[in-house]
C-alpha cells in the first residue's frame, strides 16, 4: 500500500498542474509586474494582515482601522488586474475546499457527521 504522504504530495503536485493554480499565477504575475497594482495589494495584504491579527490576539479593531480597510478594499475592487487576481483565488480557493471536504469524510464519519447537519 503506498504511503499517505505520496497521496498528497501527489494531489499537490495535480494543484500546481491545475487551469486553476495556472491562472491564479499569471493573475499573480501580472499584479506583481504592474507597479500601481503591485502597491495596491501589498497594501491590501497587510491591512488584512494587521486586522487579523489584531483579532487572532483579541483586540478591538478601531473605527479608524475599518474605514481604512474599506478604503483600500474599494482601491483594489477598482484595479482589474488585482480583481482578476481575486477572481482566480476565488475559483482554486472553491476547489481546496472541496477536496479539504472530501479527505476528512473519513473523520465525518467515525465521528457521525454530516454535511446536512
Amino acid at each position: 500500500m503506498s504511503n499517505i504522504y505520496d497521496h498528497a504530495y501527489n494531489l499537490e503536485k495535480a494543484i500546481r498542474e491545475s487551469s486553476e493554480f495556472q491562472r491564479l499565477k499569471t493573475a499573480y504575475e501580472a499584479v506583481m509586474n504592474d507597479p500601481e497594482s503591485k502597491q495596491m495589494f501589498e497594501s491590501f495584504r497587510d491591512t488584512q494582515l494587521n486586522l487579523q491579527e489584531k483579532q487572532m490576539q483579541g483586540l478591538e479593531i478601531t473605527e479608524e482601522e475599518v474605514e481604512k480597510a474599506r478604503n483600500v478594499v474599494e482601491l483594489v475592487q477598482g484595479n482589474e488586474t488585482i480583481a482578476k487576481l481575486m477572481e482566480e483565488e476565488q475559483q482554486l480557493n472553491v476547489i481546496i475546499g472541496d477536496i479539504s471536504s472530501i479527505i476528512t469524510k473519513p473523520l465525518e464519519e467515525v465521528y457521525g457527521f454530516s454535511q446536512e447537519d
